[in-house]
């Protein structure tokens, strides 16, 4: 047990690397805190999202951790999950295609002892990863064309640990507490052609260390001997993450190449900190004989409350990077998905198999130029493979298909094709072995 413990302990720091990779190329991560990852597991992504409802004694549903009491009683579980995506960007007549891939997750749990779960890993929170220019001309005797280059990278992480309590039957309580860092480097650098004109660079950063809590409980109702109704709630606490946004705006002369570099890193008077939302999570899940599982989510993320640094500057070159509001709005999701197993306990391997699928709509939490920024529709269709073997016939090889779209009115419209691969080790370590 101590030895699986401990390369339970060591996989899970040897991904840290591999986690701050981001997972996306999208221009829209240049936005608010970059790109909401799908915090979902493999099992749950499948249904495309849909968690709030479901408990399973032997998968990790961490985006409600009242959920942990129910994990199986005599078992270590340790789920580790990738994805791979195509994407192809398209704007007017113009298209892209980009290649990236992920590791996306890391978690396990075991029930530490009756109606009491416990759970701990590594999950995505944002994702940041863009680079493209534009170019324009300029009305002037030269003819000067101006190219502006916008690049960033980075994103924000999240280590949790939670539990999940079953005080009385058919209700469980949880609370998933995570440790929330990361960083992002974002640019903007506009150069002319005219050889005399200076190379003007906006540079932002930050970099968070703060926690975030995540509340969830779930109430189960046995309608009759083989159907029963799971009510699921979250709830998100919002707040202050700090993390010290800077701006240095760089202005290069292209003779001598000397720069000259100004700072905005706020004051006394105004201290510049990042902040994320309260959010609210309810769900149904109506699960009949074990076999067919329907699920529906809705999620609602207050980000309109929610301020942010912003860069101004008037006509008269009077620059600022102060704290305001109105840049966000609030972002709402409204998942529905299925899971059908035709005997869960079976011993043929076919009647074990689990067919999933979902669709899922979110409108955008943040503004661009005034305008709605890109509304996300997504469906999946995921299979659950049973894998057994002469010691272990508990452990579940999970793959789905994914497609999401993103566009908005007058940009960039992404369509993206994604493959996502989870593998979940059931090890039966709290079995008490019986020699005759």
């Amino acid at each position: 047990m101590y030895r699986s413990l401990a390369t339970a302990l060591l996989l899970s720091a040897a991904t840290y690397g591999a986690m701050a990779q981001s997972g996306t190329n999208s221009p829209y991560s240049q936005f608010g805190l970059g790109v909401l990852a799908d915090q979902s597991s493999s099992m749950n992504r499948g249904m495309n999202g849909v968690a709030l409802g479901f408990h399973e004694g032997n998968q990790i549903n961490y985006l409600n951790p009242a959920s942990y009491a129910s994990i199986d009683s005599l078992s270590f579980i340790f789920d580790a999950g990738i994805a791979g995506q195509i994407t192809n960007y398209k704007e007017g007549n113009n298209k892209l295609n980009a290649n990236n891939a992920n590791f996306e997750y890391i978690v396990s749990g075991f029930r530490a002892f009756k109606h009491f779960g416990v759970s701990f890993g590594l999950l995505p929170y944002t994702n940041i990863n863009y680079s493209y220019y534009t170019t324009h001309k300029i009305n002037d005797a030269n003819n000067t064309v101006g190219t502006s280059t916008y690049s960033g990278s980075g994103g924000l992480r999240q280590a949790f640990v939670g539990m999940g309590w079953e005080p009385v039957r058919g209700l469980a309580i949880g609370v998933n507490g995570s440790y929330l860092y990361g960083s992002y480097n974002r640019s903007l650098v506009s150069s002319y052609s005219n050889a005399y004109a200076n190379t003007l660079t906006k540079q932002y950063s930050a970099e968070v260390r703060n926690y975030k809590v995540d509340f969830g409980a779930q109430y189960t109702a046995q309608l009759n001997k083989k159907d029963a109704m799971t009510l699921g709630v979250t709830y998100g606490l919002g707040h202050k993450i700090g993390g010290k946004p800077q701006l240095d705006i760089i202005s290069t002369n292209s003779q001598t190449s000397v720069s000259d570099t100004a700072t905005y890193a706020g004051t006394a008077g105004n201290k510049l900190e990042l902040e994320i939302p309260t959010t609210f999570g309810v769900g149904l899940m109506y699960n009949h004989n074990n076999q067919l599982k329907l699920g529906v989510d809705y999620n609602l993320q207050k980000w309109a409350k929610v301020s942010s640094p912003n860069f101004s500057a008037t006509a008269g070159n009077t620059v600022s990077y102060e704290m305001g509001t109105g840049f966000y709005k609030n972002r709402q999701q409204l998942s529905v998905g299925a899971d059908f197993c035709p005997q869960q306990m079976s011993r043929s391997f076919g009647k074990r198999l689990h067919y999933r699928a979902g669709v899922s709509y979110a409108s955008p939490y943040y503004y661009i130029n005034g305008q709605d920024g890109p509304r996300e529709l997504s469906a999946s269709l995921g299979i659950g493979l049973p894998i057994v073997n002469s010691y272990n016939n508990r452990s579940v090889l999970n793959i789905s298909a994914q497609w999401v779209q993103r566009s908005a009115t007058d940009f960039i419209t992404e369509n993206s094709f994604r493959i996502n691969i989870g593998l979940t080790f059931n090890e039966r370590w709290f079995a008490k072995w019986k020699v005759e």
